[in-house]
């Protein structure tokens, strides 16, 4: 006979009992890191599972057997769907969406030129750009072509009518939003003027309702309050500066109109627009002068004016980050 409270092995099954006077016994399977091991100092009466004691509990074994049973009820109507499940059709659909986003970019090429790349590549920016991260309001959603009226959005309407050749190139065959059209062709446009390849993801949904007014950021801003502004969409100190340095083409004075390159950041910190004889040249807005002219700006003008590799990166994160704010997908 033993002792109560020892520990004996089970002759039907690999489990101990235990016996108290108080309950005839508790189950308690045998593990590695069972809590019976480790409490040499007084028997176990605590299940390796659950971890109640059956001192305190005498239905802890009730009470597993119903968790299972909850376990169970929800897992096996999923067991049909998992059994039948296409493992190949996540990598279908994603070979889809690749062979979708070459033949748009293949379109794309066909009518943005060196020459139209800065508009376009704009375009993105006044669509993206009345994001509110408060009120989740604005973003990439193809909007723009609902405001071309407002005087931030004045010329638009010329890259508008150029995508509008890509997008009737691609339909009914291939069909794309607006949203996507202008990620996909801003990413192209920095491509063809020798930027990075940009890879865009599809499926953002056109909005059919114009954007918010007032959300623009304003090109008089000083630096602390490009941050504040763009803070309010979500874009930090250094993806601010990124993404300014799509001023490099366009014919704002920053080096060749045509190419995409960190001469922008170069001439920012010269400050040609100082010396008397260019007083009356356009070298830049307002808005990338005050750049240098702010501390926390000036330690990533100053990083990407040594190294156009990190620009390159970064503004590569910065799109990605700029044409998914505010999207709604399919």
């Amino acid at each position: 006979m033993a002792a109560l409270g020892v520990r004996q092995p089970c002759a039907s099954s690999a489990v101990f009992r235990t016996q108290s006077p108080k309950w005839t016994s508790c189950i308690v399977p045998v593990t590695l890191n069972c809590r019976a091991q480790q409490r040499s100092c007084c028997p176990s009466r605590v299940c390796a599972i659950c971890g109640t004691d059956s001192a305190e509990n005498d239905t802890h074994a009730f009470k597993l057997q119903r968790r299972r049973s909850l376990v169970v009820s929800i897992l096996l109507p999923l067991l049909p769907a998992i059994i039948n499940s296409d493992p190949g059709s996540t990598a279908s659909a994603a070979e889809e969406e690749a062979v979708r986003l070459e033949q748009i970019r293949a379109a794309v090429r066909k009518f943005v030129t060196k020459a139209k790349a800065a508009g376009v590549l704009r375009l993105v920016f006044h669509d993206a750009g009345p994001f509110n991260l408060a009120t989740k309001q604005g973003g990439m959603n193809g909007s723009i072509v609902l405001e071309l009226e407002r005087p931030e959005n004045q010329g638009l309407n010329r890259s508008i009518k150029v995508l509008s050749k890509v997008k009737a190139a691609l339909e009914p065959d291939v069909e794309v939003s607006w949203a996507d059209l202008i990620a996909v062709a801003g990413a192209e446009a920095v491509s063809i003027c020798g930027g990075p390849k940009i890879d865009v993801q599809l499926g953002r949904l056109d909005s059919s309702l114009p954007d918010p007014e007032g959300q623009m950021p304003e090109e008089t801003l000083t630096g602390s309050q490009l941050r504040e502004a763009f803070q309010a969409k979500g874009f930090s100190t250094q993806e601010l500066v990124a993404l300014s340095g799509a001023h490099s083409v366009g014919g704002k004075g920053f080096g060749d109109p045509y190419t995409f390159d960190n001469i922008y950041y170069k001439i920012l910190l010269d400050k040609p627009w100082l010396t008397k004889e260019n007083e009356t040249k356009m070298i830049g807005l307002d808005s990338d002068r005050a750049l240098p002219e702010d501390e926390e700006c000036l330690r990533w003008v100053n990083a990407y004016a040594q190294d156009q590799d990190l620009f390159f990166r970064d503004f590569t994160s910065a799109y990605m980050k700029l044409v998914d704010t505010g999207v709604r997908r399919l």
